[in-house]
């Protein structure tokens, strides 16, 4: 009698541990990577030969956000109807907001959202950089 081994099937490489360990590797690049400080870039603004002089430059207006989320506007504390209609009252104002170091980031989007849905079109978050 002969004795035959079967052929041994080849396993199969599954892509699901693949497919975690990238999306892994993707979740942890996108934390600790930088974003790019697009103020940087210049941009190159195009004045038609027919136009008019230019308008007086809009307002800049600064709120603060508060460690505790609440945001300020000249040092008072506004709700955010109250936000919403100051920025109302300054349509092409300049927006810029200013998390304090230990803001949370929902005060932070609360105060974006309502000054987007105020109109606010030139909306800037910025922020503090210590001395080198």
């Amino acid at each position: 009698m002969r004795l035959t081994r079967r052929k041994r099937n080849m396993a199969l490489i599954t892509m699901t541990p693949l497919v975690d360990v990238m999306m892994i590797l993707l979740v942890f690049f996108m934390v600790t990577s930088s974003y790019l400080d697009l103020d940087m870039v210049p941009m190159v603004q195009s004045e038609a030969a027919g136009q008019a002089a230019p308008a007086a430059p809009a307002p800049t207006l600064l709120v603060r956000i508060t460690a505790s989320g609440e945001a300020r506007l000249r040092g008072q504390p506004l709700t955010a109807q109250a936000l919403a209609s100051a920025l109302q009252d300054a349509p092409n104002a300049r927006v810029l907001i200013l998390p304090s170091g230990g803001a949370n980031v929902q005060g932070l989007v609360s105060a974006i959202e309502t000054a987007t849905r105020a109109g606010a079109n030139n909306l800037r978050v910025v922020r503090l950089e210590a001395d080198r």
